[in-house]
């Protein structure tokens, strides 16, 4: 992830091209990035539990489904904030080099953490779907890539040749880069806040009932 970050940014970002201070390129690369990261992180989650025959043994134990489900939750999404604060050289590069709004880039690392909790959440629905890694892997890209796709700027130009504009403005409101954005602009809404604590809320959600239907079957 560092590797790739570092990449993106200075290379084909190219930031010393630019001639300004700013990490613009580095966020804007998030939302991809995270769409094989984060899956990679998270595919084994549950659909190991399920493989290896530990899930009832997990479920047996003195806490309820929920608090397991967050637990595991949290602990991968820790270990992404880890990965994060690991690019903080960055941010140093660019002090060093200009003076970049450090508002805009805190508001960029929030918006990030946000983005990867969501990519996460879907990630544990998918994990406690199946036993395969892989299988959970592959779902998980592909409903993260549907997130990013629905606000994706060409993909929206080609919506609004056959559809209205309030019907594509609809789509691209469930988008992560629609509510990405802003955050990258370092602009922190709460609309966007409550989007992304939506997302990551419905998606434990419904791996809880996923797991409740395996545990009753």
């Amino acid at each position: 992830f560092l590797l790739l970050t570092g990449f993106f940014t200075f290379t084909a970002g190219s930031f010393f091209e630019r001639g300004e201070a700013s990490l613009a390129a580095f966020f804007g690369w998030h939302q991809w990035l995270y769409l094989v990261l984060v899956p990679a992180v998270g595919m084994r989650v549950w659909a190991e539990e399920r493989r290896s025959g530990t899930m009832e043994l997990l479920l047996t134990m003195p806490v309820s489904t929920w608090q397991a489900i967050v637990a595991k939750f949290l602990a991968s999404w820790i270990f992404l904030a880890v990965a994060l604060v690991l690019t903080f050289p960055a941010v140093i590069t660019v002090n060093v080099l200009g003076e970049p709004d450090n508002g805009i880039i805190v508001a960029g690392y929030l918006g990030s953490l946000f983005l990867a909790g969501a990519y996460l959440a879907i990630t544990c629905m998918t994990s406690a779907m199946t036993r395969n890694q892989v299988v959970a892997f592959i779902l998980s890209v592909v409903i993260c890539l549907f997130f990013i796709l629905a606000g994706f700027n060409p993909v929206t130009d080609l919506m609004v040749r056959w559809a209205s504009p309030a019907v594509v403005d609809t789509v691209a409101a469930f988008s992560v880069v629609t509510h990405y954005d802003g955050f990258q602009r370092g602009v922190i809404d709460t609309r966007d806040l409550f989007f992304f604590l939506s997302v990551i809320g419905f998606a434990l959600f419904a791996t809880g009932v996923i797991i409740r239907g395996h545990r009753s079957g």
